[in-house]
């Protein structure tokens, strides 16, 4: 590991110094060639399948909640999982450990305009996007249009769609930028959030058979994710998607690459960039910790454990 490296790792574990001193930094790291370290990343990997096993636990499914299941919400409260509900699961997890080489997560931060990252990014074994994002020709070039996973937070099929109790074919063509993507749910983080959007959000898909496959997210899979990040010094009230897609791509992928993780009004180079990539719609204050999320993942990246992006691509 190089100087710069060393000077990079120490400040993030610090969490203290201020985004200007951050910034040279992480501009000076730059000069450093970026190499996984096998040994640090199977150890992180092993200690994320004894806490959270996403091989198992990932989704909801036939196997790991059978019918009947008193299933608890992440927060408050539970469901008994009728025999209609469980038709809703896939038989088992659709994924196995390590099971692609190289991953790419992509995250909606404004630094992946004029990235040219699109290619690279397309060119990944799996990709992950956040919340139903834009991959239309007008941001392909930035951040490609390859989809393998794509989550939907249920704030916005109550905000964009209804709560999908008009017209339906809207979310439904909505979701034809994916393919045939697997679509993901937080079901069960609490009840306003299972009938009257994720399940709604199924149907839609199975009505107008979509070649999409709908999963919700086991809330026991989520609740040992934050609190293995809490462990790790990450306190918010919810983790970010960004932060759970990071934690299932560490389990599931050989290697990770991140693009559009940045939680600053500048990039390193202080030039000023919109919150997303399509918007500047800022995040509700309060709820995620998207700073030091990013100080950990420019840890991780040091320690070469994944690999995050945050200049133009050649």
């Amino acid at each position: 590991m190089c100087l710069f490296c060393v000077c990079v790792c120490v400040c993030v574990r610090a969490c203290r110094v201020n985004t200007s001193e951050l910034f040279k930094k992480w501009r000076n790291m730059q000069v450093c060639k970026w190499e996984q370290n096998k040994e640090e990343t199977n150890n992180f990997t092993m200690s994320l399948s004894q806490c959270c096993n996403a091989s198992s636990f990932l989704f909801t499914t036939k196997r790991n909640t059978p019918s009947g299941t008193k299933l608890r919400y992440e927060i408050g409260g539970s469901l008994v999982i009728s025999p209609e509900i469980f038709k809703m699961f896939p038989d088992d997890m659709p994924y196995s450990r390590s099971e692609f080489k190289r991953c790419a997560v992509v995250g909606n931060g404004g630094i992946n305009i004029n990235s040219t990252c699109g290619k690279e990014i397309d060119s990944a074994d799996f990709v992950f996007r956040c919340n139903i994002p834009p991959v239309s020709d007008k941001y392909s070039a930035d951040v490609g249009s390859k989809t393998n996973f794509v989550t939907i937070n249920p704030s916005i099929i109550i905000k964009r769609f209804q709560k999908l109790e008009k017209w339906r074919r809207p979310f439904y063509e909505a979701l034809q930028s994916y393919g045939n993507a697997s679509i993901v749910l937080p079901a069960f983080y609490q009840r306003k959030y299972t009938d009257s959007n994720s399940f709604r959000a199924k149907y839609v898909v199975d009505d107008f058979r979509s070649p999409a496959g709908v999963f919700f997210f086991h809330p026991q899979y989520l609740l040992n994710m934050q609190l293995f990040w809490k462990l790790q010094g990450v306190h918010a009230n919810r983790l970010s998607t960004g932060l759970m897609l990071v934690t299932a791509a560490m389990e599931l992928c050989e290697e990770v690459h991140l693009y559009g993780f940045w939680a600053f009004p500048t990039n390193p180079a202080g030039v000023s960039i919109t919150n997303h990539y399509y918007d500047d719609v800022k995040a509700k204050p309060g709820v995620h910790a998207m700073p030091h999320e990013l100080l950990h993942f420019l840890h991780m990246h040091t320690r070469g454990i994944l690999h995050i992006h945050t200049q133009p691509c050649s």
